[in-house]
């Protein structure tokens, strides 16, 4: 995960370098650096694309990375959500309890030289809460992905009742596969 906060913005990415082993540690060491300063560095729209731009002169042999970026307004609650390639993230909204999926797409970055990510935009309000994670909380070689999000959902709706302190843990410990990395974001506004 990479933040930077500018005044009342807070930037948020989760990425998932594909890969084990020693190749991927290193190219996680390298991309979480980058996005960093990128992240600091740029305006919320910009990221995506600059991030692409890095990638596609890394021109690496192997592997690849998706992310997904959230631009957060903390006063005002309101947010965009761009992916590149990840999973939905998923908004729980207060009102109602649910939860749904922000279907932002984009394409895996480093592989479109000029690729544009366009945003999902809404508000985050009190009691409101949102998700974003690795592709090994919600996938495994047996099941479609999005009958893993489902079962995420489920799960975050029945593990964070009136309670999101600790509640990324909670999820991760109750669901994902053993055999891939998982990373969950919980993000949730008071």
């Amino acid at each position: 995960m990479v933040t930077a906060r500018h005044g009342h913005r807070l930037d948020l990415v989760v990425v998932d370098v594909s890969g084990k082993g020693e190749g991927a540690g290193t190219r996680a060491l390298l991309l979480s650096g980058a996005l960093g300063g990128l992240l600091g560095a740029m305006a919320p729209e910009d990221f995506p694309e600059s991030a692409n731009d890095f990638l596609m002169r890394q021109d690496w042999e192997e592997g690849f990375a998706s992310a997904v970026h959230l631009s957060l307004d903390l006063s005002s609650g309101q947010f965009e959500i761009r992916s590149a390639g990840h999973p939905p993230a998923a908004l729980r909204t207060a009102g109602t309890g649910r939860w749904s999926t922000l279907e932002a797409e984009g394409p895996v970055p480093g592989l479109i030289d000029m690729a544009t990510y366009e945003p999902v935009v809404g508000t985050m309000r009190r009691g409101d809460a949102l998700l974003l994670y690795t592709d090994g909380m919600v996938e495994t070689p047996h099941r479609d992905i999005m009958l893993g999000v489902d079962k995420m959902l489920g799960q975050a709706e029945q593990l964070l009742r009136g309670e999101f302190d600790g509640g990324a843990k909670r999820i991760i410990e109750s669901i994902g596969s053993r055999n891939d990395d998982r990373a969950l974001l919980l993000v949730h506004r008071r």
